[in-house]
């Protein structure tokens, strides 16, 4: 029998031969890219409706200078010193739940805070903390955030069906489709959360006293085997529907109506 001593690795260091910092320095760019755009076009404040648009970053728009404010301009309870931006209000609920998803945390440990950087690689802390302390233990929350995406999905879906109808009457644009297939990605991620897995039977004993909740299981089930791609469909497809309605707003670009 041979002792083996057990030595700590400096950040970086690893044995591995391939090309493993390929994958996080990828996810590095997307998500910081990502994050760098969301806020700032949620600072904003402009441009995020045109029409029958509206941007899934400003919705539901609460408060707002577009006819799709649910209560009017801005609140009285904000200063006049204070810069209002209607996104600023309502984002902390989409960014809670996929900042905190299980899936994402997983990737941005390693891309980002390079905890580790990659299996077999060393990484730049002696301890570990765990989820216990500030600012980790947000990430109990998870599961409360669920019910907050489930929420917003009725209004972007209430939007979806406003982007097909222009001065009352019934049409199809492109950005009538892009809305929609905002609609279905974002719901696609969130109905295959590990966290609605759970909650719609996998506390149960036993399948064959509930049937009902045994089919939900099964079909919550065969979405969160893709659970990351509709996490990556999602966010490209929430950006670029941002992107488009902005490009609109601003007379960049038109939207091309189908009929």
């Amino acid at each position: 029998m041979v002792d083996v001593p057990v030595k700590r690795l400096r950040f970086g260091q690893t044995q591995r031969r391939d090309a493993w910092w390929v994958t996080p320095a990828i996810s590095f760019l997307i998500l910081g890219s990502f994050v760098v755009y969301a806020t700032w076009a949620a600072f904003q404040g402009d441009h995020y409706f045109v029409g029958n648009y509206l941007s899934p970053f400003y919705s539901p728009e609460l408060w707002g200078g577009s006819p799709h404010a649910l209560f009017g301009t801005k609140p009285s309870f904000i200063p006049e010193w204070v810069p209002f931006s209607p996104a600023l209000l309502i984002l902390w609920a989409p960014g809670g739940f996929r900042f905190t998803c299980y899936y994402y945390r997983g990737n941005y440990y390693k891309s980002m805070w390079a905890d580790p950087p990659a299996c077999a690689v060393g990484e730049p802390r002696k301890h570990y903390l765990g989820e216990k302390v500030f600012p980790l233990i947000i990430q109990n929350l998870h599961r409360y955030f669920l019910y907050f995406a489930v929420f917003f999905l009725f209004f972007l879906a209430h939007d979806a069906w406003k982007s097909f109808w222009f001065n009352d009457s019934f049409g199809v644009g492109v950005g009538s489709l892009i809305i929609t297939a905002n609609v279905i990605l974002l719901g696609g991620y969130t109905f295959s959360c590990h966290s609605m897995r759970h909650l719609v039977g996998g506390f149960l004993d036993r399948f064959s006293a509930k049937p009902a909740r045994s089919s939900c299981y099964d079909c919550v089930s065969s979405l969160n085997r893709h659970h990351h791609l509709w996490a990556w469909c999602s966010l490209f497809c929430v950006a670029g529907c941002d992107v488009y309605i902005r490009l609109l707003s601003k007379g960049v670009i038109c939207d091309w109506r189908i009929f």
